[in-house]
């Protein structure tokens, strides 16, 4: 069994642990902020997804293995309940395991992301990443370069070249599984999670400017989260969580900590 690699803040205290999931191409750097923010209140683990930062790599992803994988995490560090956050693939991974799990799952926090099936819409990033070839003596610098022929924005090609990493000295790769993710792309974002019902307390939060979780998906949200409530965050798109952290660290705080 391989336990996913993380990150821990917060560790004295005895409140329930918050395990923080990020999304696509992401890892737990991505979080290193909000970790430090809230684990002054929390133990917090930031958690890099298999195939992902520096977890194990496999040939197989799925919601259902990425719950499992969750399962494991919690089982290896003896956790009875955790607080759950998971943002984009990340959010559907924990929106899985609270309807596997429901009993092991205390509060949920899905960010910007939804319990349905997306339309494909990564296919310029999966085609300009698979077009790196990693010869030696290939600079951080040339990779954008290369990026950037695909129509990328900027915040993007920065955001993807934070997983270049050396593979050993002068030879640059990426840190996450591009095969498999390539591979099981159709699985990851146009398949729904499974249908079941999690009816523990549930804050879905959207960014004001993305497009992830529209006005008619809040009827299917509460069917399957029943104890659910959608917030909208200001002035932020998809990676709500850098681009409003004051807003969305209060949504957070507010829900962790409602008599605080």
């Amino acid at each position: 069994m391989t336990i996913l690699n993380s990150k821990h803040y917060g560790l004295d205290s005895d409140r329930t642990p918050v395990l923080v999931l990020h999304g696509l191409f992401g890892m737990l750097d991505n979080w290193g902020s909000f970790g430090k923010t809230l684990g002054a209140h929390f133990p917090v683990h930031l958690i890099d997804l298999r195939n992902h930062g520096k977890s194990f790599h496999a040939d197989q992803m799925s919601h259902d293995l990425m719950a499992q994988d969750l399962f494991e995490y919690m089982a290896h560090y003896k956790m009875d309940k955790a607080i759950l956050l998971g943002h984009s693939l990340g959010g559907k991974a924990v929106m899985q395991f609270a309807m596997l799990y429901p009993e092991l799952v205390e509060k949920l926090i899905v960010v910007d992301m939804g319990p349905k099936a997306y339309a494909p819409h990564h296919q310029a990033i999966l085609k300009a990443l698979n077009s790196v070839e990693f010869v030696p003596g290939l600079s951080r610098q040339e990779v954008e370069s290369q990026l950037s022929q695909f129509g990328l924005e900027k915040s993007v090609i920065q955001f993807l070249a934070k997983n270049l990493h050396w593979q050993e000295p002068g030879l640059l790769s990426w840190r996450f599984n591009l095969k498999t993710l390539t591979e099981k792309y159709h699985d990851l974002v146009a398949v729904p999670i499974k249908y079941g019902s999690y009816s523990g307390p549930t804050l879905f939060i959207k960014g004001e400017k993305s497009q992830y979780i529209l006005p008619q998906d809040a009827f299917m949200i509460s069917q399957q989260f029943p104890n659910s409530k959608i917030v909208e965050v200001p002035r932020a798109g998809h990676w709500v969580q850098s681009e409003n952290p004051i807003d969305f660290n209060k949504e957070v705080l507010e829900f962790l900590l409602p008599n605080e």
